[in-house]
């Protein structure tokens, strides 16, 4: 019997989504380990944790400049030292969690428990397999800190295989399987009943609006995109959801409800059925986190990017650009122009959708799971 610890954070989604995605694939296809995930700052303090939490999602949202100084700051410099210190510190009390458990196997999703945990093998803690699962399309130095000891690296593309490359880690280690992902997005699915469930005309081009979930990200530049694609691209019909984000629900429906437009324009606060509404979607606009472009991209969906967190997302939506699968509406840009051009010049979809077996990594959580079982 295998025992594996999986560890996330929960600094945005995709990190909890990652963990789960690799938790529930073991679990229904290697009946002979005992696994056990962990949110390693809750474990350690949840007062911490709530509060680390806050700070994260008020600067990404009311101060992003700032958070984009925290996360350049973290790679290099005084930050960068801090940052790494605490981990040391918090790493005693996580190593409760290790002695107890005695996993054969830690993953991480998040680079805070990557951290701790190598610093516990470091210094003789602990002798267990470490792999660290990066979320993102581009690497960042937090992740990589006492990456002697780390056995597994998991990465989204080759870019960022020679980027790891390049700093010093072993080839042998480095394996570009993508963004782990929950297997309902290699469903095959009856896309008539798609349409129907969603009252959608299979005839039109359909459009997936991701609204920021509950951070609401760039409200009113995300209020004037939607505004702006009902109004110019009248024979587009429009799946938005808004998540957890109350005020951009209402937004939503009082724009829909002004232009007359709820035959073609539908609003949902919540829905379990991305992998299948992604199914039926000609393109997807979203802002860039690791997990909703990498589930776009294996559904076959090219990307229209809006409101970047500053730092990580960033980095995610010029990766996509510069491989041609997006289309980044930056800050300054003329919002109703690019989406006039996108509506003339519908080759253009087609064009970046010819780019997207070049990075859709479908198999990315089976691949990670079996890497793993295999050598442990």
């Amino acid at each position: 019997m295998k025992k594996i610890l999986i560890f996330y954070g929960a600094y945005g989604g995709g990190h909890l989504s990652a963990a789960r995605s690799i938790k529930n694939y073991l679990e229904a296809n290697y009946k002979d380990c005992e696994i056990l995930m962990l949110d390693c700052v809750e474990y350690i303090n949840k007062y911490l944790n709530k509060i680390s939490t806050t700070a994260y999602k008020e600067m990404a949202k009311k101060a992003p400049w700032i958070w984009k100084k925290v996360y350049n700051n973290s790679e290099h410099g005084a930050l960068a030292k801090i940052s790494t210190t605490s981990n040391k510190l918090m790493s005693r009390k996580l190593n409760t969690i290790l002695q107890e458990f005695s996993p054969d196997l830690v993953i991480s999703t998040h680079p805070f428990s990557n951290q701790m945990c190598t610093n516990l093998k470091k210094n003789k803690k602990i002798k267990c397999k470490i792999a660290t699962v990066l979320t993102d399309m581009a690497p960042h130095s937090q992740w990589i800190i006492n990456s002697e000891y780390i056995d597994y690296f998991f990465v989204s593309n080759r870019e960022m295989r020679e980027a790891l490359s390049d700093s010093g880690i072993a080839d042998f280690k480095i394996f570009v399987t993508g963004i782990p992902l929950s297997e309902k997005f290699k469903y095959t699915f009856d896309l008539d009943s798609i349409y129907n469930d969603f009252e959608l005309d299979k005839n039109k081009t359909t459009v997936l609006f991701f609204a920021g979930g509950e951070f609401g990200l760039g409200r009113k530049r995300t209020s004037l995109v939607f505004r702006a694609l009902i109004r110019l691209c009248k024979n587009y019909q429009i799946v938005a959801i808004s998540g957890k984000n109350k005020k951009m629900y209402l937004k939503f429906k009082n724009l829909v409800d002004s232009y007359g437009v709820s035959d073609r324009v539908k609003v949902l606060e919540f829905t379990d059925k991305v992998p299948e509404l992604m199914a039926i979607s000609n393109f997807v606009i979203t802002k860039p986190g690791g997990l909703t472009t990498s589930e776009a991209l294996v559904s076959g969906d090219p990307l229209i990017l809006i409101n970047p967190i500053p730092g990580q997302e960033e980095e995610n939506a010029e990766f996509l650009v510069r491989n041609n699968v997006a289309i980044w509406i930056k800050k300054e840009d003329n919002i109703a122009r690019i989406l006039k051009n996108i509506y003339r010049h519908p080759e253009k979809i087609e064009e970046m959708k010819k780019n997207i077996p070049n990075l859709a990594k479908p198999n990315s959580t089976k691949n990670i799971c079996d890497i793993l079982m295999d050598t442990i």
